[in-house]
């Protein structure tokens, strides 16, 4: 899945290509996207590029074209959906509910755990793009699941090694959009970049608090950090 920023980059890409022939410059993706800098609009390409929707061609300046389009659209290559219909959040669909009320198991002595989706990479770190897809599954202890839904993230970074969260680490999440102060929570940043930092509350603003000294703490106003879930354990491989 595509964050909705990416999603119209790619649409407005292969829009142009199909009207001209001809790719948009920087300067006309970074207008339609209503984006401060080139900066924004050169990491989109390259995460639309890392997910095979585009294809940059070598030696050619602006060249590029489009591979694929989203596989809701791609039958009919048709225009992209509104902005009222796409939500670019970490995680979609079905994720682990939790029954109220759990089936007594078919071998009392056997605990099998719930399976659990791995819904992709969290930046422990600066913030990556938000991934929205769904890896693997993985096996959880029953006792660990409240009621709600819960998905799991990998790590990639150091930002919170003082917290015991480690790169490669996998992340239990269950999904809130509410947090305490204090809690670790998986952030979304002006709707484009996700991060697993702990939240502090200071009036209408939220500071995303790192725990490695070598990481600031990056206070943003309101309306710009949304919370998508928050940190209830970690599982680490050796």
């Amino acid at each position: 899945m595509l964050t909705r920023k990416q999603y119209e980059l790619l649409m407005f890409i292969h829009e142009r290509l199909k009207e001209t022939g001809v790719p948009p410059s920087f300067d006309e993706m970074k207008e339609a996207l209503d984006l401060r800098s080139k900066s924004g609009i050169h990491r989109l390409i390259t995460a639309l590029e890392e997910r095979g929707f585009i294809r940059r061609l070598p030696n050619r300046a602006r060249a590029m074209e489009v591979i694929r389009l989203p596989d809701s659209i791609a039958p009919g290559l048709g225009a992209p959906r509104g902005r009222g219909s796409f939500s670019p959040e970490v995680i979609e669909g079905s994720l682990g509910k939790v029954a109220p009320a759990a089936e007594p198991a078919a071998n009392p002595g056997i605990d099998t755990g719930a399976e659990i989706p791995v819904m992709g990479r969290i930046a422990a770190g600066v913030p990556i793009e938000a991934i929205q897809t769904h890896s693997h599954s993985i096996s959880v202890p029953p006792d660990l699941l409240g009621k709600g839904e819960h998905y799991a993230l990998e790590v990639r970074g150091d930002s919170m090694i003082e917290a015991g969260i480690l790169d490669g680490d996998t992340v239990l999440i269950r999904r809130t959009e509410t947090a305490d102060s204090g809690d670790i929570v998986v952030a979304l940043v002006d709707e484009e970049e996700a991060t697993l930092k702990r939240l502090r509350k200071k009036g209408a603003s939220i500071a995303l608090e790192a725990a490695n000294p070598a990481y600031e703490t990056r206070i943003f106003g309101p309306g710009r950090v949304r919370v998508q879930g928050r940190l209830v354990a970690l599982f680490r491989q050796y």
